[in-house]
């Protein structure tokens, strides 16, 4: 019996899925702070408003931060800094910086800033590439789950 190339991708996703919920280090718990575990840095530093106008993630740097929201945001340069500072919900990733795929998989996650989507003009971050590949093949109802499990962890 041949594998179909779609059954190939069913597999891939199926066991990524089990190994992401095996092995993560997660912890399920409300929070309205960004996701800072690097020393109160949001998402590790990344410049969050580049992934909008570079198309790209890009490193911060301390010298141009901002502080929104109990955390320090990074920006690579002062131009992101001032459109951050003006509109911060604009250009912040959606679930305070935690990883959408496990989101809607009901768990809070880090994500890799490395490993980012933008769909609606909102930022969406993952854990790693093979969930951000798992996640984008069914992005619309991911969301709408995650958009769910958000609420229910927040009330």
């Amino acid at each position: 019996m041949a594998i179909t190339s779609d059954y190939k991708k069913i597999i891939i996703s199926a066991l990524l899925t089990i190994g992401f919920l095996a092995f993560s280090n997660f912890a399920v718990f409300a929070t309205d702070k960004p996701n800072t575990k690097v020393y109160g840095v949001a998402i590790k530093g990344y410049d969050t408003v580049a992934y909008f106008t570079d198309g790209r993630a890009v490193k911060g740097k301390s010298e141009y931060s901002y502080n929104w929201n109990d955390a320090s945001w990074y920006f690579s340069k002062p131009e992101n800094r001032n459109l951050f500072a003006a509109n911060p919900e604009r250009y912040a990733p959606q679930f305070r910086g935690h990883c959408a795929y496990g989101l809607a998989k009901g768990m809070l996650v880090e994500s890799d800033p490395e490993e980012w989507t933008i769909v609606d003009n909102r930022l969406y971050m993952n854990y790693n590439r093979s969930l951000r590949y798992s996640w984008r093949q069914d992005k619309t109802s991911m969301i709408k789950k995650a958009e769910e499990n958000w609420a229910e962890i927040h009330n």
